[in-house]
Order: structure tokens, then sequence, then C-alpha cells
């Protein structure tokens, strides 16, 4: 049984244009995703912003409520469950988020962030065994423990996020949902918390549902790579069989963007015309097929599938082989 299974997700958000008016419109943020997420695996997760990576990050998590769909998380429908039955299962499932000064109340001392899931969960017996768990787990992610009690305006964006790792390790999670954690650090420190990720995930068996717009980054710490566009997953695969081979001609653009460290290798840039379409009035058939460069009539009239074209490799394009 695998850790996490997503199956037909679905997160409408209604369009309203006044306080009392009905929703007669919906941003289709998330249109029938179902994907699959092992123990200890790291499943990248990329596409232009605006995509829906970071609301379905969200809805498998239940900070946003889905449509329709299911997410069994250890066998268990968590978009089912409700009061304490969702908090124990939300020990298990933690979410870093992307802005590390956004995320972190200013009001409260790095211990009490830290310690605050610690006190929910009831994970100390007594206020010493408390006071050694938020010591080690900032010592975990590379923090002074004597810092404790220092506001979070003190810390860099690099230590802050790394706070964050620390306050979604405090309740031992089996799944973290990763939200483009490093897009707002500077390079070198994007470095420093990917390796931090990966070596707690050696240390504890975490799995990651790492979300990016950087392919570079996902390919380095991703052992498969689903890509996102307009609210559907146009590819999964491999990151190695994804990078060398990928299908979709979305995916192809996005590599193509990618920059190349070796001046000697030439890389073909592909442009797309346009910009991405409204999630309030998707085009019909395939959702890429206005900014397409090999689109044919059937592109604009059916919906592809996401097919199996070889083993482990998924694309959603009628003309992929």
């Amino acid at each position: 049984m695998s850790l996490l299974e997503v199956k037909n997700l679905i997160v409408h958000f209604p369009v309203k244009h006044g306080l009392f008016s009905r929703a007669k419109q919906f941003v289709k943020a998330v249109e029938d995703v179902s994907f699959t997420l092992e123990s200890g695996e790291t499943l990248g997760l990329v596409g232009e912003s605006g995509c829906g990576k970071t609301t379905l990050g969200r809805a498998i998590v239940r900070l946003i409520e889905p449509a329709a769909g299911s997410v069994l998380f250890e066998g268990d429908d968590i978009t089912r469950l409700d009061g304490a039955e969702l908090r124990a299962r939300r020990r298990k499932l933690q979410m870093i988020f992307q802005d590390p000064y956004g995320s972190l109340n200013p009001r409260m001392t790095v211990g009490e962030v830290v310690g605050e899931a610690i006190d929910i969960h009831k994970l100390a017996d007594s206020p010493a065994a408390r006071q050694l768990r938020i010591q080690g787990l900032l010592k975990s992610v590379g923090l002074d423990p004597t810092h404790a009690q220092r506001y979070p305006h003190e810390f860099s964006g690099g230590q802050r996020q790394r706070i964050g790792i620390a306050r979604a390790l405090a309740v031992e999670p089996k799944l973290i949902v990763c939200d483009e954690p490093v897009s707002a650090l500077d390079v070198s420190v994007q470095a420093q918390i990917i390796n931090l990720l990966q070596d707690l995930q050696a240390e504890r068996g975490i799995a990651y549902l790492f979300i990016a717009h950087d392919l570079a980054v996902v390919e380095h710490i991703s052992r498969r790579v689903m890509v996102m566009y307009l609210g559907k997953i146009v590819e999964l695969s491999d990151a190695k069989s994804l990078v060398d081979s990928p299908k979709h001609p979305y995916t192809q653009a996005l590599l193509s963007a990618v920059p190349v460290v070796d001046p000697d290798s030439k890389r073909e840039r592909i442009v797309l015309p346009g910009d991405v379409p409204s999630p309030i009035h998707p085009p019909s058939g395939c959702p890429f097929h206005p900014r397409c460069p090999v689109a044919e009539t059937r592109c604009r009239m059916e919906v592809p599938a996401l097919r199996e074209l070889r083993p482990g490799h998924w694309a959603a394009c009628h003309l992929a082989e």
C-alpha cells in the first residue's frame, strides 16, 4: 500500500462579484489529479506559476477543502475526517511553506513556534522533556539550541526556513509537503536547505512532495517528477527519464529554459506563444493546445488521457509516443 494515494482530486474556487452575490463562475485550480507517493520517496511537482501546484499541496493536507476526489493517507481518506480524527492524521502529514518570513508568528519565540505542535499533540510529559525536544529539533536542522528564546525577525531567511522545517519535524511526520521551500532564498542557501532535507530524509525515512518551478532543483532532489499545467498532470516519470526523454511538449519547453552549465552544450530554446489560459474558462480538449507547437485538430476536441508510454513514464498527449 502506498503512503499517499490521490484519486481524481478536484479543487474549485468560487468567483463572486459582490458581497451577497452567488458564485456563477469557478476557478478550476485542480482538475482530476491522481498519483501515488511511497514511503521515504521524494516526488517532485513542477509547473508555471498559477498552474495549481500550491493548491494541490494544500488540499492534500486539508488546508483547502477539495470539491471532489479522495486523499488516502496510510489507507484513510483524510477528506472525510474531522475533529480529533483529522488532528491525529495531521500529526503524520506536515507542510513547509514558501515564505520563511510570513509563515512564522513574529510574536512567538522560536521555542514557542517549534513547541506549539508538541503541546497540541501532547508529545512531552513534562516541561523539561519539552525543552529537550525543542533543543534537539533545532540542533537537527543546524540551529543553535540556545537561540530558542529569540524571535523570528532576528534570523536570516535561510535560518527561518530551518525553523519552519524544525516545526514540521516536531510531530515526527511520515510525509512533508514542501511548497517551494527554497524559491525565496539565495542560491547558496538553497543548496544548504536541499542538502538538509535530503539528510533528514535519510535519517528519518520521511517522504516529500516537493513543489517547485525550478526543474533543475526538482531533478536533483526527486526520484520521480510530475509536471502540472492548468490544473492537470501532463507528465509523470522518474527524474532521469523525464530530463533525458521528455514526451509532453510542455515538459520539453520547460526543460529548454533550464540554464546549461557547459558552454559547449547547445540546447534549442522553445518559446511558447501566448499566456497560460484562464482557469475560469479553460480551453476545450487538451489544455495545452492553444500554445502547443505541434497541436492538431484532435487536440482541440479531445481531452488526452494520462497514459503509460513506457514502464513508469506517463504523458497526457495524443501525439506522444
